[in-house]
């Protein structure tokens, strides 16, 4: 994967996805877009222990999504992400969840980037931002 294109993580769901009446409960949806963000850094070589270790974390600043229609138990679904640079301090994915070519749901997600040991904001390092397609950020 090259930054500013979609990644895809595919998953299924199980019972412990939903709610009584067999749908994704919508909280959970939190949680597969959080998989598809941690496995498309990864696919760029971007560890969540080797970022933290370089004294870097993100964090969720701003989530924003769109419950378009409902997954079910068994379904197989596909996390798409993609990641941009916002300036020196934020990152921006863009998701879906589809289940084959229906998208069931949209978000945009801003994270933060701060010191894991103080939780002030802090700088991207350049490499990072290299990976990351930042030569040209975009505004926020």
């Amino acid at each position: 994967m090259s930054a500013g294109t979609w990644f895809e993580h595919r998953l299924r769901v199980y019972y412990e996805d939903t709610d009584c009446g067999g749908v994704v409960y919508y909280a959970n949806y939190l949680k597969f877009l959080e998989r598809g963000r941690t496995e498309a850094l990864h696919a760029l070589g971007l560890t969540l222990n080797g970022l933290e270790g370089r004294g870097l974390v993100f964090v969720v600043h701003r989530i924003e999504v769109d419950y378009l229609r409902s997954a079910k138990l068994e379904d197989d679904l596909i996390v798409r992400s993609r990641c941009r640079v916002e300036g020196r301090l934020r990152l921006r994915f863009e998701q879906e969840i589809q289940r084959g070519d229906e998208v069931l749901i949209r978000a945009q997600v801003r994270l933060a980037t701060v010191d894991p040991q103080t939780l002030k904001p802090t700088r991207i390092p350049p490499d990072i931002m290299a990976i990351l397609g930042a030569g040209a950020p975009i505004d926020p």
